[in-house]
């Protein structure tokens, strides 16, 4: 089952460095954008909720949850790729697919 869980947030990426110096390597200004419509709740009733705490993405669907850790150096520089390898992980370990089609961030469970 394929759910659409957010559309990307275009607003974040004016937060990418050095557009918006973080000091971080991993844009964690343009992360916190970007994760926020995660938080959500499907038409079915599952909850869906991500959160980034330093380099660790927690992202809970229904009651799975799944961690990893933005790693810059295996998927660096580009901070668009190294949270969207971290939210594949994540999601895999949460027992789903995450995939970013046509502007949409989608869930395949």
């Amino acid at each position: 089952m394929k759910v659409i869980i957010a559309e990307e947030n275009s607003d974040a990426e004016q937060l990418i460095p050095p557009a918006t110096p973080d000091n971080s390597g991993i844009g964690v200004n343009y992360v916190d954008a970007y994760i926020k419509p995660f938080n959500t709740e499907t038409t079915d009733g599952l909850q869906i909720s991500c959160k980034r705490k330093g380099l660790k993405i927690t992202l809970s669907i229904g009651d799975k949850t799944g961690e990893a850790i933005m790693r810059r150096i295996d998927h660096g520089p580009d901070v668009r790729r190294i949270l969207r390898e971290a939210l594949k992980s994540a999601a895999v370990e949460a027992g789903a697919n995450l995939t970013v089609e046509e502007g949409a961030i989608c869930l395949e469970l």
